[in-house]
């Protein structure tokens, strides 16, 4: 038989049930529970990259202050480059000397010869030499572009739509390679010479690993020590 205890118990856990099933958010693809990634999708679109540089045939080519920009865009691209590398020189007598100058200078820091595109281009009066590339960059719309919802009314238990705003940007700004969100890298080849030999050890029964060098045990010995004392 029911007593009054029982039924204001029964009626409690009723009423907390009704509750959560309420306040439970929904993520169906349509709301703003759907995935921050579709709500602020990182954009992944190629700019174009080039310095400006001044060349004297006659002063053997770069300054110092020059040649350690001219260094940095070049690791730059070959570290995010796509595709090639131009080098456009202004038309006229120094023009094959600063593009015969600036390919070398780009083959001797490893960019491919076949990846350097040269060319020339009307005088604009500074003399000065462009090399430029292409690479990709990333970016997501501005944050904090929408308060349409009321923080006050949260019955829907669901997050605001800027959620997750901040998280990709962050993503979109450390990504080393944004062509990495476009498709995966092609891996590199396999060490055929090293594979051979695990092989060869484990048809033998024996160990496959690299031994380590005495010098090696050395020196993680002597940072042990190092460490106790």
């Amino acid at each position: 038989m029911w007593t009054t205890k029982d039924i204001i118990r029964f009626g409690s856990l009723a009423a907390l049930l009704i509750a959560g099933s309420c306040a439970a958010p929904t993520n169906d693809g349509d709301g703003l529970m759907a995935d921050p990634i579709a709500n602020h999708p990182i954009a992944v679109e190629p700019s174009y990259r080039s310095v400006r540089l001044p060349f004297s045939a006659t002063d053997a080519g770069l300054m110092p202050d020059d040649a350690a920009h001219f260094s940095v865009f070049v690791s730059e691209y070959l570290n995010s480059g796509n595709g090639a590398i131009s080098i456009t020189a202004p038309s006229g007598g120094d023009a094959n000397s600063a593009i015969g100058y600036f390919g070398e200078r780009l083959a001797s820091m490893g960019v491919p010869r076949d990846r350097i595109l040269v060319g020339t281009r009307p005088d604009a009066g500074d003399g000065r030499i462009e090399i430029g590339y292409m690479a990709y960059a990333a970016h997501v719309e501005a944050c904090g572009q929408d308060w349409s919802k009321d923080w006050a009314d949260t019955a829907d238990n669901q997050p605001p739509p800027n959620f997750g705003c901040s998280v990709q940007h962050n993503l979109a700004a450390m990504v080393a390679d944004p062509r990495d969100l476009i498709e995966p890298r092609q891996m590199d080849a396999s060490d055929a010479t090293r594979r051979a030999t695990v092989t060869g050890h484990y048809e033998k029964g024996e160990v496959t690993q690299a031994d380590k060098h005495t010098s090696d045990k050395a020196s993680e010995q002597s940072g042990i020590s190092s460490s106790i004392q």
